[in-house]
């Protein structure tokens, strides 16, 4: 965004305001909200025209549909025109994603509330599957429960330079349109493993597990079964949706897969 509209324009709302001390001292106008809580939110859009929503890293469906709620009963009443949500493309109504309701919702009340919106449902994040690497070569395989259907992915700074364009570009934003950010190419897991291979020089191979063997690897995570429900979802082909959306938006393709991987496992090595 700071590449497109100036820091003084920008009101950045948060849950830790220490956490954006940086943004604060770049001009950024910082503003402690709580989804929980509709006054927080009231007064934190207060001066705003466009807000952009990222939800909260959350599983419980119940409190993610009641901060929807919240987000766009302040913005209503500040005076917000338009908004931009982020949302996810595991949002088909026969998805057995954990999140999938909230996401399948989402789109509908915003249809019925009277602000401006778009809708930009983002692929599988590629972020992830640098820092999980090591754990892969250690491995020797991917192990996603996902049998032989395709993932589609996109990188958080692809995301975030998309959100920022359609943010500042009305054309694009004050249509209730739908976007999905995904690169163009979709990859099997042993296509994926592939390239994994050939960033870092280490074999890496596709051996699946279950679905429930893959929730009992990553329960201490906090969230293998969620994350197992993802999967289930991919396995039965739900997460596999190329698109040239990106494109359309910023006038350049996306990062490749090949590359993403490539400089974020050179940077690992620095």
């Amino acid at each position: 965004m700071l590449k497109r509209v100036a820091a003084t324009d920008l009101i950045l709302a948060v849950h830790t305001p220490a956490k954006a001390i940086d943004f604060a001292n770049a001009g950024l106008t910082v503003r402690a909200i709580d989804y929980q809580n509709l006054a927080s939110l009231t007064t934190a859009f207060t001066g705003g025209d466009v807000s952009i929503y990222v939800a909260s890293l959350t599983y419980d469906r119940v409190a993610r549909i009641r901060e929807l709620e919240n987000v766009i009963t302040a913005a209503e009443t500040a005076g917000v025109q338009s908004i931009v949500t982020m949302s996810f493309f595991a949002d088909q109504t026969n998805n057995p994603f954990t999140m999938a309701p909230f996401y399948t919702y989402l789109p509908t009340r915003l249809a019925d509330s009277k602000l401006k919106y778009t809708v930009m449902r983002n692929a599988l994040y590629a972020d992830p599957l640098i820092p999980y690497l090591p754990e892969l070569i250690a491995r020797k395989h991917l192990i996603c429960p996902v049998g032989d259907q395709a993932l589609s992915f996109i990188s958080q700074a692809d995301s975030a330079e998309a959100f920022a364009t359609v943010a500042t570009t009305p054309a694009l934003r004050d249509h209730g349109r739908h976007f999905l950010l995904s690169q163009p190419n979709t990859f099997t897991m042993p296509e994926l493993g592939a390239i994994m291979t050939q960033v870092t020089g280490h074999s890496i191979g596709y051996t699946p597990v279950t679905t429930a063997e893959f929730a009992q690897i990553y329960a201490a995570e906090g969230n293998g079964a969620e994350l197992a429900s993802m999967y289930q979802a991919g396995a039965r082909g739900l997460l596999n949706q190329p698109s040239h959306d990106f494109t359309a938006i910023t006038g350049h393709a996306p990062t490749t897969m090949a590359d993403f991987l490539t400089a974020g496992w050179r940077q690992t090595q620095i």
